[in-house]
């Protein structure tokens, strides 16, 4: 079969069209766990057992694989030959994540111990400057398993009203009551687990006290209103199953950041604008201000005091949510990672993107999570390398918004040092050893001419390892020229420290040489679920979407396991 591309009126050029067939690997273990050509049930369950490493598989796993091959045509009494053993290897019954996304992680703990899906300005639709604010980004957000949507609240314009939008720019208003009943009636829908909506209130007392109501109306019994036993540890996600929490300032605490966030400089004039900002709070009414509204906070966000010198100390007998720019987190990352990673394991770290990023891109989230950073927030409505690591990243676990952080995030060492993932004297582990054979799809998933105008595309991969500093890297295989399925047969050896930490991030691109490589297909996956063996990698969109049918024949291998 050959396949045409017109270069011109009277030019045009044909290239014969290859079908893809097991490679060489492949064919020598079919035929090392088969006889006569045909794999038996016994010789699959082997084969599952020693090379994929399915310990605890038995005969009814096969005759389910065998039942799967029968239905698509390819299953034989007989057995398996080799081209209905390659298709197994490359169906969905052989992916490189646990096939049942159930939650298998202690959810029992303290919400400081878990790693939570989490979003930034979650209304809006496009960039920070003149975007719509919406509530469909809002429930996309829910529908792919976020777990904490934020909400900027202003007055009106005529100041009667709250209403949702991104201050100080161009961006659209939406109503607030449309917000709250969208996180209502999608919360719940692919994970039971708490869902955390971060106020991030700009609002006069008066509006608080109308905030409070609607808030405790629409979620009514939802709503988790927190008691004094938990004031010094978070309760666990298994408690709240099913329950909205509040995460903002308190009234009083938030009109004194207000306050020494302003320009001046005189402590004086300061503490009088302080003063009158406690006094404002009594006078609204504290019955009804100030406590209704405080009492629908559990999760409370503290203030920097003390700029970065002091905000990490911590409160023995609080537990806050405190927050802190990209920038902030980067600063302090290089000289007190330590300290980072000691206050996280009470209290809640959110990180957000710095404010000129203004076509919502995001930041390395890994820098963060290495820290113990439980909320790092992201614009979900971009695109890009860092947000397919977010979405990596909560595959875990089921997709249920929540990843429990590594132990090594949580405890001391023997003598009592916190771990510092800058270190430059972390021990290796384990090897990662990763192969990557080949892969299919495009030419069903793409128009003929998508990469190339006059040629099949030329297509490589690229596979690394972000985590701690010292075991990230990255490499790429050659270019298979004008090959719709490529062959690269290409091994690489990730030496690890810290694996529970680690992301496993494929990219495939097709390679031009006078203009920009052509994105062809990604993926990213957490490195603590992936299975060992011989498994097929779906590869997704640029926005995080699943391809029909374009997929990778790759290995895995941990040394030791």
């Amino acid at each position: 079969m050959k396949e045409s591309f017109k270069v011109c009126f009277c030019c045009i050029r044909s290239f014969k069209v290859k079908s893809s067939e097991p490679p060489e690997e492949i064919k020598n273990l079919f035929h090392e766990y088969s006889q006569d050509d045909r794999m038996s049930a016994d010789e699959m369950l082997r084969f599952v057992i020693q090379v994929q490493g399915e310990k605890h598989a038995d005969i009814n796993y096969v005759k389910d694989v065998f039942h799967m091959l029968k239905h698509h045509g390819l299953f034989h009494p007989r057995g398996l030959h080799l081209e209905a053993f390659y298709r197994y290897l490359l169906s969905d019954f052989n992916s490189p994540l646990p096939l049942s996304r159930e939650v298998w992680q202690d959810m029992n703990q303290p919400l400081s111990h878990y790693f939570l899906y989490t979003g930034h300005n979650s209304y809006l639709t496009g960039n920070q400057l003149n975007s719509d604010s919406s509530i469909v980004p809002i429930v996309a957000a829910l529908k792919k398993g976020v777990r904490v949507i934020e909400l900027d609240l202003w007055p009106s314009s005529s100041g009667k009203e709250a209403e949702v939008r991104h201050g100080g720019t161009l961006t659209s208003c939406e109503d607030l009551q449309k917000c709250l009943d969208a996180v209502k009636e999608n919360a719940f829908e692919v994970s039971d687990y708490p869902v955390v909506l971060t106020l991030e209130d700009h609002l006069p007392p008066n509006l608080q006290k109308k905030v409070a109501k609607m808030v405790s109306k629409t979620f009514g019994e939802s709503l988790f209103q927190c008691t004094d036993e938990y004031t010094e540890c978070f309760p666990s996600p298994e408690s709240l199953k099913k329950k909205i929490l509040i995460s903002t300032k308190p009234p009083k605490e938030y009109l004194q950041t207000q306050v020494s966030q302003g320009s001046t400089t005189d402590e004086s004039v300061r503490a009088k604008k302080i003063a009158d900002a406690e006094e404002q709070v009594q006078d609204e009414d504290e019955d009804s201000v100030a406590v209704e509204y405080k009492d629908l906070i559990s999760i409370h966000a503290g203030n920097r005091k003390g700029g970065m010198k002091n905000c990490l100390n911590g409160d023995p007998n609080r537990v806050i949510r405190l927050s802190m720019s990209e920038q902030w987190l980067e600063t302090l990352a290089k000289t007190r990672g330590s300290d980072l990673v000691k206050f996280t394991q009470r209290n809640l770290l959110r990180i957000f993107p710095k404010t000129t990023r203004f076509d919502s891109s995001n930041y390395d989230p890994m820098v963060g999570w290495i820290h113990g950073a439980q909320m790092v927030a992201f614009n979900m409505q971009s695109h890009g390398r860092h947000l397919w690591m977010m979405q990596g990243m909560f595959k875990a676990n089921g997709g249920c918004g929540y990843v429990k952080k590594p132990d090594v995030l949580l405890t001391s060492g023997p003598g009592g040092e916190i771990f510092d993932p800058c270190c430059q004297n972390l021990p290796i582990k384990t090897t990662l050893k990763v192969k990557i054979y080949t892969g299919e799809g495009w030419n069903m998933d793409f128009p003929l001419d998508h990469f190339d105008r006059y040629s099949p595309p030329d297509f490589y991969a690229k596979v690394g390892i972000a985590g701690v500093p010292l075991d990230t890297a990255s490499y790429r295989t050659e270019v298979d020229t004008d090959e719709w399925f490529p062959i690269w047969d290409k091994e690489f050896e990730f030496p690890l420290r810290v694996p529970e930490l680690a992301l496993l991030c494929i990219t495939v691109k097709d390679y031009d040489s006078n203009t920009q490589n052509d994105f062809a297909g990604q993926i990213c996956l957490p490195l603590s679920e992936v299975r060992p063996g011989i498994r097929a990698v779906w590869l997704h969109d640029r926005a995080g979407e699943v391809y029909k049918h374009v997929r990778l024949l790759m290995r895995f291998v941990l040394e030791p396991r």
